[in-house]
């Protein structure tokens, strides 16, 4: 296993319903490592890396207010030795508390802020991990309640690339954060908190490169068997980068996309064009997913099929908004037939 902590702490918080009083009960002071620990970090990362819907940013330059600590502060004066990581997660924890007592929540759960290595990187993850009850029976058929960490249901997290805060500090995508559910913005407390502002639009980028590329094999007059593989060497190369969590590279991708037949490479073709895009940055899967692939739902009907069968297998008819799907998948026809002959015998009875 490639991952290696450096510091973890473990708080908890909790509000008094009589009182709204949010409570702090700080954790041990070491944290003991060990294999179990490693593993639930790890598994932590993972579900973090897997969030689809996450958005970058940075510290922003608001100063403090009162006696009140920022909270990169707290940060540097651990990272610089001033203080120990216990305290400085301690502070981190009365920041946080502060704050969901300003925004009058009724947030409770694990407090997890870890420092961590991972495949050359160092990260410090903040993170309020919920509680769930679950049931268990003893072999005299006993049931007992009792909590245990729900890390599915991660919503409340936040993670500092080390490595590109140090060198630098001006940009604008050092720290990811998780989206908020909808009808309810992480920026309420948690990014207020970190004292975070986002900056780069993760989605916005991905949606400029998606449009680079059929821009791209528009211009070159691709035939409809290039289009389709130059479609699918951007979807490949897209996942193989998010499933190592590596950002996207526009250079790297002039190599992966060289249909027969183009003037230009790929990336010299964004160059020449001055796409508003980065030299690399973190993308969004799902809407990479979309240049190969049309899907959609509504009224109870879920429908989906590969870009290349538009037209020909699928046909949509704007004028009675209905489609034509012609080589029916053989599971789905089996069930039709199925449902065919099962009325039949109802209509005879």
């Amino acid at each position: 296993m490639s991952l290696i902590i450096s510091n973890i702490a473990l708080h908890f918080l909790s509000k008094i319903e009589e009182t709204g009083e949010v409570q702090l009960r700080l954790g041990p002071e070491e944290i003991e490592q060990s294999q179990k620990i490693t593993n639930f970090v790890d598994g932590l990362h993972g579900i973090y890396n897997a969030k689809g819907s996450k958005a970058y940013g940075s510290f922003n330059s608001t100063t403090a207010e009162g006696d009140s600590a920022r909270f990169v502060d707290l940060m540097e004066s651990y990272l610089n030795e001033q203080q120990s990581f216990y305290q400085f997660s301690c502070q981190a924890g009365n920041v946080l508390k502060n704050e969901i007592e300003k925004y009058d929540l009724a947030e409770t759960g694990y407090l997890i802020i870890c420092h961590y290595e991972f495949m050359g990187g160092r990260y410090l993850l903040a993170a309020i991990i919920p509680i769930t009850e679950h049931y268990s029976v003893d072999g005299e058929l006993n049931i007992s309640a009792d909590q245990h960490l729900d890390t599915s249901k991660l919503q409340l997290a936040a993670r500092i690339d080390l490595f590109d805060y140090q060198q630098n500090a001006q940009g604008n995508r050092y720290i990811s954060f998780i989206k908020g559910r909808a009808g309810r913005k992480v920026s309420d407390f948690f990014l207020d908190f970190l004292g975070c502002e986002e900056g780069l639009n993760a989605k916005e980028q991905t949606q400029t490169l998606v449009q680079a590329v059929e821009d791209y094999v528009a211009v070159n007059q691709l035939d409809a068997t290039e289009k389709q593989k130059t479609r699918k060497d951007l979807l490949n190369y897209c996942k193989d980068q998010k499933a190592s969590s590596q950002d996207v590279s526009i250079q790297e991708l002039g190599k992966v996309i060289e249909p027969a037949g183009a003037e230009t490479d790929f990336y010299q073709f964004c160059q020449e064009q001055s796409y508003p895009i980065e030299e690399s940055f973190p993308h969004e899967q799902a809407v990479v997913n979309k240049i190969t692939k049309y899907s959609g739902y509504g009224n109870g009907i879920s429908l989906s099929f590969e870009r290349s069968h538009f037209g020909e297998d699928v046909v949509y008819n704007p004028h009675n908004d209905s489609i034509t799907i012609f080589k029916v998948p053989p599971n789905l026809k089996e069930q039709l037939l199925s449902l065919l002959a099962n009325q039949d015998s109802e209509s005879n009875e």
